[in-house]
């Protein structure tokens, strides 16, 4: 189905309050003649969504949108919610968070629960939200990071960039990372928008971020960090590059940096260009411009004042992470050079059997998230990391659905996942109406609350979190800054009186 996003894809405004009032007005990628009709008398159906980031929140927006008495729980294994919008938005990109604004909406519906700090999987299994629920939708994201899977990728001064972003944006389980920034020169492998995100808060003035939600602890590291060059290093071409034109001009006009862009990585692009898709054709030209145009005189100015640099390394797959001589951290990595085979998206790279070292004291490992198994008894493709389903029904389970990157995968941005989200929505509602959803009532979230009582579980409701907002938000009064995260559950549980 093709579907246009239109205004929804500045995402700010993209929900509304549910209150009754409201519910008309939430936008709908459904196609012309989707319009489900529901009876408003009988008790509505209990649907439980796993995860609340985007994925979890857009699928219950739809819920709730298109079915007059539909109940949703949203579970949550975090003691807060939003997902990635909180832990993987760049705290410099506040206006992306936006859309924090019309999860609240939702998740004060009086149709609709958080249950955070409950594990499913570990708390509460799925097959016993199956039997509580007349649907599940499995919208927990990738909480995984790939692996370079190449030796010394466990030194001291290797990390994730996954990893890496949770610390600095305060996700509780990263709040101990503690990287070592005393190198001057960081390897970044991968050049998505994650690398950029990473590169960018590594070369950023700290007196730039103070006034973000970056965590407290990261930025008295990144006070003392002495990082003066960061290398982005990719497999392929400039053509392959998966990061936005957004956040390559991001980069290009970071204040008291200059970039390093190899001429000869270019050549023979310009002859090209013209046959790309539109938004390629964009990245593209201002890659080639800042690689080879001389830049006016206040360009240059500015760059010939840049105390740091960045460069975007082609053709290069690590191979190695060197050792320093005592073995006990990061000192460089081996890189095998590459070449590609075949053409645009789909070419790929191929050793030539040349190396090239690359000294460097921190390297972050950007090649991609990934999506871990919730359940034994949940369908997963470890190759792909997805739960193999069609148009978002879990195949060969009735009854169990997923959205958002578990569903397709690690990519797109938000808009992406609100569109995906959505449809899973239209195939769970178009399924109940067709009569392939368990009938008579269900016990919901009474059922669910019983076994986590017993397993001595505290989940922590919505209301829960608004205390836990307003602290945050209070303690960061002070600095100037919108708020300063919680990073200890414990700390949180006890803020709540647990």
């Amino acid at each position: 189905m093709g579907v246009k996003l239109g205004k929804l894809q500045l995402l700010p405004e993209a929900g509304v309050g549910l209150g009754s009032a409201d519910l008309a007005s939430i936008p709908s990628l459904s196609p012309p003649g989707f319009r489900l009709q529901f009876s408003t008398q009988e008790q509505g159906p209990q649907i439980c969504v796993v995860g609340s980031g985007p994925a979890g929140f857009y699928t219950t927006q739809h819920l709730l949108k298109h079915h007059p008495r539909a109940h949703v729980d949203i579970y949550e294994k975090q003691l807060v919610p939003f997902g990635l919008v909180r832990f993987g938005v760049a705290p410099d990109h506040p206006e992306v968070k936006n859309v924090i604004n019309t999860f609240t909406q939702t998740a004060r519906s009086d149709r609709c629960a958080f249950r955070g700090n409950v594990v499913v999987g570990r708390d509460v299994a799925v097959s016993e939200l199956q039997a509580a629920y007349h649907a599940v939708v499995l919208s927990y994201g990738a909480e995984d990071h790939q692996a370079l899977e190449i030796p010394g990728e466990e030194l001291p001064g290797v990390f994730s960039a996954r990893a890496f972003v949770g610390w600095y944006n305060g996700l509780p389980e990263n709040r101990e990372l503690a990287p070592d920034l005393s190198c001057d020169t960081a390897v970044i492998l991968g050049q998505g928008n994650v690398a950029l995100d990473v590169a960018r808060i590594l070369l950023t003035s700290p007196g730039h971020l103070e006034k973000t939600d970056i965590t407290e602890a990261a930025l008295g590291v990144l006070r003392q960090s002495r990082v003066k060059t960061v290398w982005i290093v990719g497999r392929r071409g400039p053509l392959q590059v998966a990061f936005t034109i957004k956040e390559l001009r991001e980069m290009i006009q970071l204040p008291g940096t200059g970039p390093m862009l190899d001429p000869a990585d270019f050549l023979g692009l310009q002859d090209r260009i013209k046959e790309l898709p539109r938004q390629r054709k964009r990245l593209t030209e201002l890659l080639l411009r800042t690689a080879t145009e001389k830049p006016g005189a206040e360009e240059a100015a500015r760059q010939a004042s840049a105390t740091r640099t960045w460069g975007l390394r082609f053709f290069r797959s690590p191979q190695q992470v060197l050792p320093s001589p005592d073995g006990r951290r990061v000192a460089g990595i081996r890189l095998a050079v590459t070449r590609l085979e075949g053409v645009g998206e789909a070419a790929r790279a191929a050793p030539t059997g040349d190396t090239e070292d690359l000294p460097c004291g921190l390297v972050l490992s950007s090649v991609g998230y990934k999506s871990r198994p919730i359940d034994p008894n949940v369908p997963f493709d470890p190759k792909l990391g997805v739960i193999p389903n069609m148009e978002g029904r879990v195949l060969g389970v009735p009854g169990l659905y997923c959205s958002g990157w578990v569903k397709r995968g690690p990519t797109g941005v938000i808009a992406t996942t609100m569109t995906d989200s959505f449809l899973t929505g239209q195939m769970l509602l178009q399924d109940l109406k067709a009569g392939l959803l368990p009938s008579g009532p269900r016990p919901g979230y009474a059922a669910i609350e019983a076994l986590l009582s017993g397993r001595g579980v505290q989940p922590v409701s919505f209301s829960d979190w608004e205390k836990l907002d307003a602290e945050e938000v209070s303690r960061g009064k002070g600095a100037g800054k919108p708020r300063e995260k919680l990073l200890d559950p414990q700390e949180m549980l006890r803020l709540l009186g647990r």
